[in-house]
């Protein structure tokens, strides 16, 4: 497949695929390992799920895509990861979180080092587009409701379940968004759909099963502030795989990500005095 054929597809189309390819990828290997009847849910955890699916995985997906075509990479990310302080300011608000120094500072710099590390300063830097801000600002919602409402739900549930009723949801909704109809309209070639298979493979079901897991172990905030390593390993990856330079600015962020998610992981009382 060209190169450039893969940055032509439609973001919609492009979210669609991730979730419905790996809801067919995980059910097989689900009903081939357990069977039907470990896969069932109780009505309303199912509901919950749904939501989690539709709400979180497919706008979080979708937005982000369109954030990026309606204005530029490191926008939608530095955009995206303002999520730790949408998660903290919920927990706060619900009383379920102290807003301590430790806690703000460790958001603060999360997003902070998030946006230095992807280049907001320097070769690039940030594109405004109104579309493209208010999309990438609903991805940041979006990312922080399945990290609130995920941790809930896989504090009952196995993460490989919660992944394939979140995976069919957000497939069932763009499948009434866009129908096959639509799909088939697109004419992509077999290549092109072999693409977006293992992209889906990749991109969704390797790495919201790793997340759910830690989701499992990691309140909210914990767990977002530590999803900020995903710009890190980027550039760490483009470097080593690609060759390409790191500036210095892009060098600092990442030590401040990794400062974030040190601060954020220790124990209260171990920088915090007693009230």
């Amino acid at each position: 497949m060209p190169a450039g054929q893969a940055l032509r597809i439609d973001p919609l189309i492009l979210s669609q695929s991730r979730t419905t390819f790996s809801f067919l990828v995980l059910l097989l290997l689900l009903v081939v390992r357990r069977g039907w009847k470990q896969l069932r849910l109780p009505p309303a955890d199912f509901g919950r799920i749904v939501l989690l699916g539709v709400l979180g995985v497919a706008a979080s997906n979708y937005f982000y895509y369109l954030a990026i075509q309606k204005t530029n990479v490191a926008t939608a990310i530095i955009l995206q990861y303002t999520a730790p302080t949408l998660v903290l300011l919920y927990m706060v608000a619900r009383g379920r979180q102290k807003a301590t120094l430790r806690r703000v500072s460790a958001v603060a710099l999360a997003v902070v080092g998030s946006a230095l590390a992807i280049g907001v300063v320097g070769a690039g830097g940030v594109r405004l587009n109104p579309v493209g801000v208010i999309a990438a600002m609903l991805a940041a919602v979006s990312f922080s409701f399945y990290n609130i409402a995920g941790h809930n739900i896989l504090a009952r549930y196995d993460r490989w379940i919660v992944l394939l009723y979140t995976t069919f949801s957000a497939g069932a909704f763009w499948l009434v968004v866009n129908p096959p109809w639509k799909l088939a309209a697109a004419h992509y070639s077999g290549l092109a759909w072999g693409f977006l298979l293992v992209f889906a493979v990749v991109s969704v079901l390797a790495p919201f099963s790793l997340y759910f897991a830690g989701l499992q172990h990691l309140e909210p905030t914990r767990a977002i502030v530590v999803s900020c390593l995903e710009p890190v390993f980027s550039i760490i990856i483009a470097a080593i795989a690609l060759g390409e330079g790191m500036r210095p600015g892009q060098v600092l962020g990442i030590v401040v990500v990794l400062a974030a998610i040190v601060l954020v992981q220790l124990p209260d009382a171990v920088v915090e005095p007693m009230e």
